[in-house]
Parts: structure tokens; C-alpha cells; sequence
């Protein structure tokens, strides 16, 4: 089976844009089939069901936002783009129901809202912007690192300036009204989230503690508590990383984060009480993983490492949960994000 891939970049060195791969199941192996897309930064990527791509965009130097495409065949025809002054966002989901897109940006605390066009192009309909700020050098100001849906359709949007969860209700418009807030100990660092198949628990990546928390939630308030925290480095590793990426295999037993710093993927198993119990970390074969995916099958895991510019594929164990090395040396530049596109 061939299962398509999207990349995003940073474009910093020598990266033109998106750029498409091809996941070869029976022969396991990854391939690079090009440049799908010629754009500045396109560090997140998300994909709707009509083959629409919304992708980060650097429009200049001091303006950012986020771009409508049309995708046939791995090529990427540009719709239009929603700008505005400044840096651009950090990461960007898609609402089908409500045929929106939601954004979430780093550097200035903002979460933005964008209506879908029947031609896929977009419009800013909503923005909210946080304040706060945390104990660590990073955390001198709001720094909203994620926007995307709850199971039951609110939005979650990740501070990670402030040490908060804040949960927004969304109207048919695309209008938000604050619901709730959950505090987080000081310094956690929040950055994704992840919901186990009951929609009643998550699973939160703290990028700053490399740590994850274990959340319930309730779907008829609206409400996060956390449950549990466990770490996602060795205790005895005390040089810089910071947690980035978390996903969860469909069946909701076994979680996974990358490590930047430590250069890993951290496995773990769900318990029935949905504590996390460490059972592997695997490296990633290259320097500052940010993001990984688990393709369709959940057979495969691919990986990118930023800073050498590759990209690692790995077999999973459907029963275990655990990762075998299969290739190392796939060349992505300054890959950020990945997503299989079908």
C-alpha cells in the first residue's frame, strides 16, 4: 500500500516549503516524492475532508498567518491567505462541522478563528488574546501553542506562557465565549494535547517539565481536572529538552511523545485507570524531533529531526505498542510537522 505524507518546514535554511512523501507499507519504506508547495515557514499543516490544506505562512518579515490550498496529487494550488503584522501561528486545526479553522500563535498570545468558503478560502471571523505569564524565562508572556476541538466540539486552547487550559464554547459563527480554565502547576509549560477514546480523559505534553499530565474531562461543563503527571526523560538526564509532540494510537492503550534534547520518542502504555506507565524510549535518530505521526495502518511511525534535516520511520507493534528502527537517513529539511494526507 502506498500512503501519502505531507511535510512542513521551517524555511530557514535550505527548505522551499511543503514538501510530499510516500510511505511504501509492504516494503516498508519512506520515500521523498518533492516540493509540493513553494512557501516561507509552513510549520503546521492540517488538511480538511474536501483536500483542502491550511498551512502556517511567513507572508514577510513582519506578517504571518495562515494559507487556504487546494491539494491534487501532491500539488499544492495557493486560495488565499488570512495576514496579519507580525510573527506567524504555531499550529492550525480544521472544525468540518462548523467549517472553520482555528489557529493558535506563540508569540503573541492569540487565538483566531477563520470561516471556511465553499471554494476553501478563508476569513477571520474571531480572535481572542491571553495575558499571564509563568516562572520560567519563557514564560514572560502569553504563548498559546494549540487550538483544536474537544470530542463534545469545544475548543481547547493551550497557553503555555500562562500555565493554562483554557476551554472555549464556539457558535455556529465561529464566535468563542470563555467556558473554563484549568491552572496547571507553575512552570508545566503546556503545549499539545491528545483525547483517549472516551472523551473524558486527556493526555497534556508539557514542553517546559517534560512531563505529561493526565486530564479528566467533562463533557456536560465543560471542565478539565488533572489526574496524574509523569516524566518524559530519564531522571538522571539533565541537559536541556523540551517535549513536543503527543499522539495517541486509536485504540487509546498506548501514548507517545518526542523528546528535543533528549532526542527520543517516548512509549507509553494507557492503564485502565489511564495512568501513563513508561515502557520505551527510542531515538530518533537525528537532532530536535518536533513533531511524528502514526500513519493510517498504525503499523508505522515516521519522525522529523529539525535541526539534520531527516526523517525516521519506524514499525510499530500493534500489540505491545513499542517501535522498531526501519529507516534513518530520509532527507526532509528543517522538518516540523508531519501528515498523512490520506
Amino acid at each position: 500500500m502506498q500512503e501519502p505524507l505531507l511535510f512542513g518546514t521551517y524555511t530557514k535554511k535550505t527548505s522551499q516549503g511543503i514538501y510530499a512523501g510516500t510511505l511504501d507499507t509492504t516494503e516498508k519504506a519512506l520515500t521523498m516524492t518533492g516540493l509540493v508547495a513553494k512557501t516561507a515557514n509552513p510549520t503546521y499543516l492540517a488538511l480538511s475532508a474536501k483536500n483542502r490544506l491550511y498551512s502556517v505562512v511567513k507572508a514577510s518579515d513582519d506578517e504571518g498567518g495562515v494559507a487556504a490550498w487546494q491539494l491534487t496529487d501532491q500539488t499544492a494550488t495557493r486560495l488565499n491567505e488570512v495576514i496579519a503584522p507580525g510573527t506567524p501561528p504555531a499550529y492550525v486545526a480544521v472544525d468540518e462541522a462548523r467549517q472553520l479553522v482555528y489557529s493558535a500563535n506563540y508569540h503573541k498570545g492569540t487565538a483566531s478563528v477563520m470561516h471556511i468558503a465553499t471554494n476553501g478560502e478563508l476569513t477571520l471571523v474571531d480572535q481572542i488574546k491571553h495575558t499571564g505569564n509563568g516562572p520560567r524565562p519563557e514564560q514572560d508572556g502569553s504563548h498559546i501553542h494549540y487550538t483544536d476541538l474537544t470530542p463534545d466540539n469545544r475548543l481547547v486552547a493551550i497557553d503555555l506562557g500562562s500555565d493554562t487550559v483554557y476551554v472555549y464554547n464556539v457558535s455556529a459563527a465561529g464566535k468563542l465565549s470563555a467556558q473554563s480554565t484549568l491552572k496547571l502547576t507553575p512552570g508545566f509549560g503546556p503545549r499539545h494535547l491528545v483525547f483517549a477514546p472516551d472523551g473524558r480523559h486527556a493526555f497534556l505534553v508539557g514542553e517546559l517539565s517534560s512531563n505529561v499530565a493526565t486530564l479528566a474531562y467533562d463533557p456536560a461543563t465543560g471542565y478539565f481536572k488533572q489526574l496524574a503527571v509523569v516524566t518524559t526523560i530519564p531522571a538522571d538526564y539533565t541537559a536541556h529538552n523540551g517535549a513536543a509532540a503527543i499522539r495517541l494510537s486509536h485504540d487509546g492503550r498506548f501514548l507517545y511523545v518526542s523528546n528535543r534534547g533528549y532526542n527520543s520518542l517516548a512509549v507509553f502504555q494507557v492503564q485502565a485507570d489511564f495512568k501513563l506507565t513508561l515502557i520505551q524510549q527510542i531515538s530518533t535518530e537525528g537532532d530536535f524531533p518536533r513533531d511524528f505521526a502514526l500513519d493510517p495502518t498504525e503499523a508505522f511511525v515516521v519522525a522529523v529531526n529539525q535541526n539534520t534535516d531527516n526523517a525516521t520511520l519506524y514499525a510499530r507493534d500493534l500489540k505491545t505498542g513499542q517501535l522498531t528502527l526501519l529507516q534513518k537517513d530520509v532527507t526532509v529539511p528543517e522538518g516540523v510537522c508531519v501528515l498523512f494526507s490520506k
